[in-house]
């Protein structure tokens, strides 16, 4: 019989689920964002910006966007759980004027806003148009090796009014807060006194030859 042709259906290959899901997981920072205080400014409806944060998997999802309102340029405010090490970004946009052309990461700055933005950020880098979510950016590891809060700014698109954003993927690693200091408790390095009487009751054994 003819060899079967190696599918990448659900279920055929094993080794491209794993590594699907392996790579999903490197992008699982979005859980460790604390929704509650996650701001994105100029957005043109509500709350639409904390939906571009979500499954990598889960990034195709055309109806989920954020798109700015008076002018190009979005803020987003994000906290984190914990201290995160960024190790790189996605950004996914429409294929045309609409999609981010310059993205600007600020760490530990919490609530920025636009006035702000003029400051030098600890990188920039410059966007190319990427509909499917492929093109990562790595970050300078060094300098976001200690996150509390990342502050992304688009400042312009190619073209465009208004700036769309589908998806933003956010690659590293995460560690809790450690805001209380640790209690260590010293054990007392003397032996229980108990224990060496015992020893001493204890008769030694005789053979009686």
């Amino acid at each position: 019989g003819a060899a079967m042709a190696h599918g990448h259906g659900p279920g055929r290959c094993r080794c491209c689920g794993e590594e699907a899901a392996e790579r999903g997981a490197a992008w699982a920072l979005y859980l460790r964002i604390d929704r509650q205080r996650l701001q994105c400014l100029n957005e043109r409806r509500e709350g639409s910006g904390a939906t571009v944060f979500r499954p990598w998997e889960e990034r195709g999802d055309r109806s989920q966007f954020v798109e700015s309102d008076d002018d190009e340029e979005l803020l987003f405010n994000i906290p984190f759980t914990g201290s995160v090490k960024l190790k790189g970004v996605i950004v996914m946009g429409e294929d045309d004027g609409t999609h981010p052309a310059e993205m600007r990461l600020f760490r530990n700055i919490p609530h920025m806003s636009f006035d702000d933005t003029a400051k030098e950020p600890e990188q920039s880098f410059s966007l190319s148009r990427d509909p499917l979510g492929e093109l990562e950016y790595p970050t300078k590891i060094a300098r976001f090796s200690n996150v509390y809060h990342l502050s992304m700014h688009f400042p312009k698109n190619f073209g465009a009014e208004t700036t769309k954003i589908f998806y933003i993927g956010l690659k590293g690693e995460w560690a809790e807060a450690h805001r209380h200091e640790v209690t260590i408790c010293n054990y007392e390095a003397s032996a229980n006194p108990a224990d060496h009487k015992l020893e001493q009751i204890t008769p030694q054994t005789h053979f009686i030859s």
